[in-house]
């Protein structure tokens, strides 16, 4: 019963998704990667709460100005897998629904200079990809961080304005 116990545990811990670690490591669900990854990065599910992943996938034909409506049992299925895996308290919710606005988020990003975000390479707030280069294998580490101009993250810290993540509506629009 001990070692059944222990190898459930370890099971459980390996499944769980945590926003705060090196890794954020999400189970596989090939149907949540194609959708949701054939426009954009497929978000891992803890960077959100339940209740927002329920709103989003609720109005999905005005999805940030997009249709990106799915038949009913593709839905559920990816609903019921991001609500399983979802993050939890108020530091991975916001009211707009954007990733970008949880408190979680700003936290994280409170050192990347305000000019990043505007970068062509950049374009937006929400395109991960663009200095986590590792984030599609679930790598969100700051060894994994390559900034516009191939700097990585430390490096730009120095910069004058860094630090900064003033928010325009210009830049919201991600």
């Amino acid at each position: 019963m001990k070692k059944w116990l222990m190898a459930f545990t370890l099971v459980l811990g390996s499944t769980m998704a945590h926003a705060d670690g090196e890794k954020l490591s999400v189970p596989a669900n090939q149907k949540w990667k194609t959708e949701c990854g054939s426009c954009h990065i497929a978000y891992p599910p803890q960077l959100l709460t339940a209740g927002n992943w329920q709103n989003l996938m609720a109005e999905l034909d005005k999805h940030f100005d997009a249709n990106a409506i799915l038949d009913a049992n593709d839905n559920k299925e990816i609903l019921d897998f991001l609500q399983r895996y979802a993050g939890h308290g108020a530091r991975y919710s916001a009211s707009s629904l954007r990733i970008t606005d949880t408190p979680w988020f700003t936290r994280e990003h409170r050192k990347v200079p305000f000019d990043t975000w505007s970068d062509p390479a950049v374009k937006s707030r929400s395109n991960c990809t663009a200095c986590h280069i590792n984030a599609e294998r679930g790598d969100w580490s700051e060894s994994g961080i390559k900034m516009p101009g191939g700097k990585r993250a430390e490096e730009s810290e120095g910069r004058p304005g860094s630090g900064s993540n003033r928010r325009s509506e210009e830049y919201d629009r991600d």
